[in-house]
């Protein structure tokens, strides 16, 4: 097969240096641009128009910029030192920065003379500082329009590709341009059905492609945005429900609880709420099938997922089966373990990296044996060595810390296959739970425990002295009360990777020994590089109140439950997350007490960052932040594997504003896989569903 000159594999598949040469293919590369396929998918995050000027008034210091912006004047300087300078001044009419280059000698300069004159426009690329109270832009990259070529451009949009410093949006904007125009339409499978298309007025997906990186005009922008959009959602929603419907054909244990369950259920030193309930009976009725659950538990922080996953385990082994729950940390499975024991009438097995040799034998012997029990730990469980012979139910906690690999081991190559609840006390609002879970058997539990009152959320500016004393002296009322104090840092120590200057919980330990308002109280120290059995003692030592206030970093963010712990407080509170923040602020008022929570932060921090804050102190309702951090966030965080920067397969789709598309497809694709479940007559959207490949596959399960 040949296309425009280029062999077989074809032309998406090919590698960019075949198609744009090895010098761009390498600038590419830095945004991790490989192949045809990456850089047609590699859409514009927005489109420019000549004469329709950036707003200079929304740039900020420190971000990385991508201006279309007239110059004002242009000067050529010469430096007190040496070499010269052009110091030339951008403006959107209304407001201004400056823009300069350095140079040895006036000739380095005289292109950018030539260029940059006095009421020409330019897309100017680099990071914005600040320079004796202005806003500038040193050395920026910009594009060299000659003569002539605005004009010809005027009624065209200017597609304004994500970029960095040595790959700019133009170059990506040309190299697209002239991958674009090489396609044919044997070059990519098209999923989109011609009632479809025509139906809601779409392009193939090659004419797609091509008005995407190649824009004619708004409106062809507009209808090839819509394309992709619709292209994305049919493969993603297709691929989720061919999943699911393959599941139905495997064999699962018939769970019907028992005794021993009513037992568990009557035992309870605390009434489930109708949340909890309501779990329950979805997962109990799903179990009693014979082919294999598949569920996503949703909890807010405290709002008793383990509990509800204790009684279904429960069900499991009283019905004679072995029942597994996988933790992301060993003081979230000691904790498991420790508190399932005290509240099933069931064999409850721990089993962790730092276990001893004989209890890891006793574990392995159990397993193999079929022994009905239930089984807490780490990555521990998956080992190769454990072997279970009677595996029902697979539990996991904190879903997205595990990989799909490591969440499916324990449910591979089984006759039988286990049921599987997977958990998370991260709330996804239902726009991302419908798209990365196909809508999958979500349960969602919003109540609180009677009892359990909202935390109090305080902001704290580290530049307002008169907070910052106060705060401490609060620390010590709560101690005295019988409360319990965290307080968090994002470093261990100061010679930490990254800003040294943050907060770090040796410097904060010693600080606040030393601190005149905490004099006398016992103060702890924790964080991830103890050992267990140092971790273990020193959570012991807080609980019973031998130490009142714990300096820690965020290993405490999931699991630890001190009944006691009334107050937190949260050093550099801009450095994290919304969700992280909402999990912090989690491990205090457990015990039904009034809690606070203090979130102190630096004075110069982002509008981001204060818009974030702002938001974590207005409400404590986990399902409101979600959906406040989908809007603050980008979307590849949200959504990424494990939802902290890597870039989510979702290329054109917004789950923040396309929901009616999402909804739609799955509309479609439910119709189109009951009429043709091997898409056997869809010969291009079953090409499409496999080259989406892990990626729906971590979807679904994640």
């Amino acid at each position: 097969m040949s296309v425009s000159g280029i062999d077989a594999p074809r032309l998406i598949d090919s590698p960019l240096e075949r198609l744009v040469g090895p010098r761009t293919a390498k600038k590419l590369a830095t945004l991790g641009l490989e192949s045809g396929w990456d850089l047609l998918t590699y859409f514009p995050r927005r489109f420019a128009h000549w004469g329709k000027l950036t707003p200079l008034s929304a740039v900020r210091e420190g971000e990385n910029v991508t201006l279309l912006a007239q110059v004002a004047s242009a000067d050529l300087i010469k430096n007190r030192s040496r070499g010269v300078r052009l110091s030339v001044e951008l403006t959107d009419g209304y407001s201004s920065i400056n823009a300069t280059f350095f140079a040895r000698h006036p000739g380095a300069l005289s292109v950018h003379e030539r260029l940059l004159t006095p009421g020409s426009q330019h897309l100017f690329a680099g990071k914005v500082s600040a320079y004796r109270g202005r806003l500038q832009l040193t050395h920026p990259d910009f594009e060299r329009f000659e003569d002539g070529d605005a004009s010809e451009r005027a009624d065209r949009p200017i597609p304004i590709y994500p970029a960095n410093s040595k790959c700019p949006t133009w170059l990506v904007s040309r190299s697209a341009k002239i991958v674009a125009g090489m396609l044919g339409g044997a070059d990519v499978e098209d999923p989109l059905p011609g009632d479809l298309r025509a139906e809601h007025g779409l392009y193939s997906l090659v004419e797609a492609l091509r008005e995407i990186h190649d824009p004619s005009s708004d409106e062809g922008v507009l209808k090839a945005k819509s394309t992709l959009k619709w292209a994305e959602a049919l493969t993603l929603q297709t691929a989720l429900l061919q999943r699911q419907a393959l599941t139905r054909f495997d064999a699962a244990a018939s769970i019907r609880e028992g005794e021993k369950f009513a037992e568990a259920k009557r035992a309870l030193p605390f009434e489930l709420t109708g949340g909890q309930e309501r779990a329950l009976s979805q997962i109990l009725a799903d179990m009693a099938l014979e082919h294999p659950m598949q569920k996503l538990l949703q909890a807010d922080v405290g709002a008793g997922k383990t509990a509800v996953a204790g009684l279904a385990m429960t069900a499991v082994v009283d019905a004679g089966y072995q029942a597994a729950l996988l933790a992301p940390t060993e003081v979230l499975a000691a904790q498991h373990a420790q508190s399932l024991s005290k509240m099933l009438p069931v064999p409850v097995e721990l089993l962790t990296g730092s276990s001893k040799a004989k209890q890891r034998g006793n574990v392995a012997e159990l397993a193999a044996s079929g022994q009905a029990a239930v089984f807490v730990g780490t990555h521990a469980l998956l080992q190769d060595s454990l072997q279970f012979s009677n595996l029902a139910l697979v539990v996991v906690d904190e879903q997205h810390r595990f990989g799909v690999a490591q969440r499916d081991k324990l449910r591979e190559g089984r006759a039988v296959v286990p049921h599987m609840l997977t958990m998370t006390a991260t709330p996804i609002p239902r726009t991302i739970a419908m798209t990365v879970f196909g809508d999958l058997d979500a349960i969602v539990i919003k109540e609180l425990p009677k009892g359990r009152q909202n935390v109090q959320t305080f902001l704290v500016d580290a530049s307002n002295a008169a907070w910052n004393e106060r705060m401490w002296d609060r620390a010590r009322e709560e101690i005295e009360r019988g409360g319990r104090v965290f307080v968090v840092a994002p470093r261990i120590e100061s010679a930490d990777e990254g800003d040294s200057t943050l907060a770090n919980v040796e410097d904060t330990w010693n600080m606040l020994s030393a601190l005149p308002a905490l004099a006398g109280i016992g103060i702890g120290l924790l964080h991830g590089r103890m050992s267990s059995e140092e971790k273990a003692r020193v959570i012991e030592q807080f609980d019973e109140g031998t130490t009142g206030l714990l300096v820690t970093t965020t290993v405490i963010e999931v699991g630890v439950d001190i009944s006691a712990a009334s107050m937190i407080v949260i050093l550099d509170a801009q450095q994290f997350g919304l969700s992280q923040l909402h999990q912090l602020r989690g491990r205090v008022g457990r015990g039904g007490q009034q809690a606070i929570c203090m979130a102190h932060h630096r004075h110069d921090i982002s509008l981001d960052s204060m818009k974030r804050l702002q938001a974590f102190a207005s409400t404590t309702d986990g399902f409101e932040l979600a959906e406040a951090d989908l809007k603050l966030r980008r979307e590849g965080d949200v959504l990424g594997e494990n939802q902290s920067g890597v870039h989510t397969s979702l290329k054109a789709l917004k789950v923040t504003r396309d929901g009616g598309i999402i909804t739609a497809a799955r509309k479609y694709a439910q119709g189109l896989i009951e009429q043709d479940p091997q898409l056997v007559d869809h010969r291009d959207l079953k090409a499409a569903v496999a080259r989406l490949g892990e990626a729906a596959s971590w979807m679904e399960r994640s």
